[in-house]
């Protein structure tokens, strides 16, 4: 608790992330989330005692389309994050200790990946499957990308701890490499893992969202990114529908900033020099 004291950033974006739980958790049980489908309530009205975020033009009542949208959006960030830093993991440490012809390879295919605009690859994949695209498949699509920047900075966080001198103690025992990695050197980076973790998710929820104002999303699902492509679509700021686009920018901000302040104090949980300023 005196930690979390000192770490004001890490107890916002827990009090963020805590907040649009509970919205998410309380809304399933309050609200009838069938009324996130089209004609399911009267078109576009204004918020009121019955409809409290108001309806879109589709006659989708915009609170039961938060509420069931939300965890999908957050659904496509944490399934692209987590097998982002995944492979990023593997191949960072792999690359870094075992060094190499292998860390050679491994090295130039996510130079070349990170200088491709990632924005093109991942619009042409989606346009090329966009036919049917369910939620697992923006995921993935995500995915794709979503490994280079966690594969080039774990790597470098693995070379400065391989010359450790507990590394070498190791390793003069008699311990293999992947004995090393997953018991020396995994552990000491747990802090930095899970702030490059929370970095990927937010990355990825923010490529999913790009992707489906475009309207390259799952086009039958309502998240946070179809609502708003539903929105540009039907020219709701033209038109004064204010509470169409607030009520998914909201949602989003709460995202962004319960992300961000959680990236920032896991930083400074990872980053000794931080550390000790706090």
């Amino acid at each position: 608790m005196g930690y979390l004291r000192r770490n004001p950033s890490l107890v916002v974006g827990i009090a963020f992330l805590v907040a649009l739980g509970l919205f998410m958790i309380i809304g399933h049980f309050v609200v009838d989330t069938s009324k996130s489908r089209p004609l399911s309530a009267p078109a576009v009205r204004a918020p009121s005692a019955e409809h409290p975020f108001g309806t879109d033009r589709q006659g989708r009542d915009l609170l039961a389309t938060m509420v069931a949208g939300t965890p999908l959006t957050l659904r496509i960030g944490f399934i692209a994050g987590f097998l982002g830093v995944g492979i990023g993991a593997i191949l960072g440490f792999v690359s870094a200790y075992y060094r190499g012809t292998l860390d050679t390879v491994i090295r130039g295919v996510v130079d070349i990946g990170l200088t491709v605009p990632g924005l093109l690859v991942l619009i042409i994949v989606a346009v090329s499957l966009k036919k049917g695209l369910t939620v697992d498949q923006m995921a993935m699509i995500v995915a794709s990308l979503a490994w280079l920047n966690p594969a080039r900075t774990i790597r470098a966080q693995v070379l400065s701890l391989r010359e450790r001198g507990y590394v070498e103690v190791a390793r003069l025992s008699g311990m293999s490499g992947p004995e090393i990695i997953v018991k020396e050197l995994m552990p000491n980076l747990l802090p930095y893992l899970a702030a490059t973790l929370v970095n990927a998710v937010s990355s990825a929820i923010l490529a999913s969202i790009g992707l489906e104002v475009l309207g390259l999303g799952p086009i039958d699902s309502p998240t946070l990114g179809m609502t708003l492509y539903w929105v540009n679509y039907n020219a709701a700021l033209i038109n004064g529908w204010w509470w169409w686009w607030t009520a998914p920018i909201a949602v989003i901000l709460v995202v962004f900033l319960g992300l961000f302040f959680l990236t920032v104090g896991l930083d400074e949980i990872a980053n000794p020099r931080l550390r000790r300023a706090i």
